[in-house]
């Protein structure tokens, strides 16, 4: 908290921010600010919902603050920046952005709200440093809409891949240490992501279409096409990372790509081959020198960790669970959620540094390390008046609610 306290000019604010990330840390059932403002000691959720709305605070400012803390424990000059998006299912139509739109969240087409995260993910790590809400342009020409939502005036709309690309931009300007950048195929099929990449020299392996048109010095041909081409000895069997079930192998095999004339570079196409089930999968790859196979595979065995992110991202901190309509207020709550869970991300390779595991004991895990966060620190004792007092809030609320919604009902009905 020290990190991001200048961030928040009042003390005021800077305490209460700091008691909405213990809530985010802490074992609640659920994570809301009416949740977060009991744990706290709070009366009532108004003093969380002012944090999140009308407090003055920039959450880009945190945002920065957050990649530099986790760029300073786990950066590694050779680390992945790896991009994808996530989806929140919700109900209605007037939390920002929320429109009935594919999410891999369900694995089909719901009303939800999707965001592109970047993730920073090296030896030592993975955590989310930036974020942007995917706005679809059903959104942004009605004009309504955004002025409810508190949508920026001059906000436009970006494909999923414009922000990714906006995003890796940044934190490469600010100075983050990467050497490759990673996605599926969303980003890979985007022709601008791949040519800012190589424009600044960075590595990619971005996953492609098995139709994707390949230029080979035989001519051009579909990658789908090139893998059944193949021959046995071209494939070789290589560990993609560990899981949590062991390493992941899987068959592998390159293939040179023609550059066109004038481009720098060493291109290739990568193709992953299921062991058991022959399923495969495509990767489009660049690099400014020649590199081996082996280092091609690790980065794409790298895109894992955007999806172990987000699960502990949501399981952990509450990076899903926010209830909140607005622009500023979508943001804020992220950030924080961000903010808590790169606490759990440095925290893990710290604590293995400085504490030796007794022998038959697994190593320390984000989850753990939240568990006992939570027992030891963020868990608060509140008194049997504070438990009776938040009893009353909630039945009060939902009885002025209940009768706000009948009054209403009984209006459209007359």
């Amino acid at each position: 908290m020290a990190r991001v306290a200048g961030r928040f000019a009042r003390v005021e604010r800077r305490r209460r921010a700091r008691s909405f990330v213990l809530g985010l840390l802490a074992e609640l059932p659920r994570k809301n600010c009416w949740t977060i403002a009991e744990h706290a000691g709070d009366a009532s959720p108004a003093g969380m919902q002012h944090l999140l709305s009308r407090a003055s605070w920039d959450a880009d400012r945190v945002r920065d603050d957050i990649r530099n803390f986790v760029v300073e424990h786990l950066g590694d000059d050779d680390a992945v920046l790896v991009v994808d998006e996530t989806g929140d299912l919700k109900k209605g139509t007037a939390s920002v952005g929320v429109q009935r739109q594919y999410t891999g969240t369900a694995g089909r087409i719901e009303n939800s709200q999707v965001a592109v995260y970047l993730v920073y993910s090296s030896p030592a790590g993975h955590a989310a440093i930036d974020r942007r809400l995917y706005i679809p342009r059903s959104w942004t020409q009605d004009l309504d809409r955004r002025r409810a939502a508190g949508i920026p005036e001059d906000l436009r709309f970006a494909t999923k891949p414009a922000l990714a690309t906006e995003m890796i931009a940044q934190a490469l300007d600010a100075g983050v240490s990467a050497a490759w950048v990673t996605g599926d195929e969303v980003y890979g099929g985007d022709p601008h992501l791949s040519a800012e990449l190589e424009s600044r020299q960075i590595g990619y392996v971005l996953a492609i279409s098995r139709k994707r048109p390949i230029r080979t010095r035989a001519g051009v041909f579909e990658a789908g096409v090139l893998a059944r081409c193949l021959p046995k000895k071209a494939w070789q069997r290589l560990s993609a990372g560990d899981g949590a079930k062991g390493r992941r192998f899987y068959d592998w095999a390159q293939v040179e790509i023609d550059n066109p004339t004038g481009c720098t570079g060493h291109q290739s196409l990568l193709i992953r081959r299921n062991r058991r089930t022959g399923e495969l999968a495509f990767y489009r790859c660049y690099s400014a020198h020649p590199v081996p196979l082996t280092t091609l595979v690790k980065v794409a065995g790298r895109r894992w960790t955007v999806e172990e992110t987000f699960q502990a991202a949501k399981e952990l901190t509450g990076l899903d669970e926010h209830q909140v309509r607005r622009w500023i207020s979508w943001h804020r709550w992220t950030t924080l959620a961000m903010l808590a869970h790169a606490f759990l991300v440095v925290t893990v390779p710290i604590e293995r540094r400085t504490t030796t595991a007794p022998p038959g004991l697994a190593p320390l895990t984000c989850g753990e390390i939240q568990r006992l966060f939570a027992a030891f620190v963020a868990q608060h004792a509140r008194d049997l008046a504070h438990r009776l007092s938040w009893s009353h809030w909630r039945r009060r609320h939902q009885a002025r609610a209940r009768t706000s919604h009948y009054q209403r009902q009984t209006a459209q009905e007359s």
